[in-house]
């Protein structure tokens, strides 16, 4: 007798399909385990050699030398010079930490007292204040781009602690004063000083480093030979917090 053969299609079971789809997903997260552990081990070598060795560029000279290739007729390339912290006077440090981060020798790059206050003020008809600390602002010119984004600030944030804990903090202040923008595609302390004022960095005044030290906020749109009122006032208010913070004697907390 003939035998029956069944020749109906049987699917394949479900879990199989499942298990494919777990084991993709656990190759993906692992394969971007891995790579952000990568990029987290080179970010530790990149701070272990900048404690170090000058900082020969930085993310936001980059973008500007980008500008100027593309748009010559609008961007000027950037002017930077690097200078070791012997030849940069206590008072254009300290008139950088009254300026924008007094309690620069306490935190662990995130200062939780300005950051509450700024978080206090979302929502008001006043402009937020900001709680970048200099700490925060080194890692972002350093290795990320401007703009206001969540993503950039939480990467930040951990930027900074990564720097606080490699680096001591006269060296953060060094690098900041080196990458800092004070004028239209002028970065650094020594170009600052050689275009704004045609100093050199030792040659600053008290006042002069106070103006400089005003222009952080909007550097690109300040000019320290012409200023504004609001600049003037801004920088009257930074030499009396340098005089508030104990002079130069407050750089001891550095060490």
């Amino acid at each position: 007798m003939p035998t029956n053969v069944n020749h109906s299609y049987k699917p394949e079971p479900e879990n199989n399909n499942n298990f494919g789809v777990l084991v993709l997903l656990r190759r993906v997260l692992r394969f971007f385990v891995q790579t952000m552990m990568l990029m987290v081990l080179l970010f530790f070598v990149i701070l272990l050699i900048f404690r170090w060795v000058p900082v020969p560029s930085s993310a936001f000279i980059f973008q500007q030398n980008s500008l100027a290739k593309q748009f010559p007729k609008t961007y000027l390339p950037a002017s930077y010079e690097w200078v070791d912290w012997d030849e940069i006077p206590i008072h254009v440090a300290l008139a950088v930490i009254a300026a924008e981060d007094q309690r620069f020798p306490k935190h662990w790059g995130v200062d939780m007292v300005e950051l509450k206050k700024a978080l206090a003020q979302r929502g008001k008809k006043k402009r937020p204040r900001g709680a970048s600390t200099i700490t925060q602002q080194t890692a972002k010119n350093l290795f990320l781009w401007n703009g206001r984004s969540y993503i950039r600030k939480i990467i930040e944030a951990g930027m900074s602690l990564g720097i606080e804990i490699t680096w001591p903090k006269q060296r953060i202040l060094e690098v900041y004063l080196n990458i800092a923008q004070f004028g239209d595609a002028i970065f650094g302390i020594k170009q600052a000083s050689k275009k704004l004022f045609d100093k050199t960095p030792q040659q600053l005044t008290i006042n002069e480093a106070a103006m400089l030290a005003a222009v952080l906020p909007k550097p690109a749109v300040s000019n320290v030979n012409d200023p504004k009122p609001a600049l003037i006032k801004r920088q009257k208010w930074i030499l009396k917090q340098m005089k508030q913070l104990g002079g130069n004697a407050y750089l001891r907390k550095l060490k």
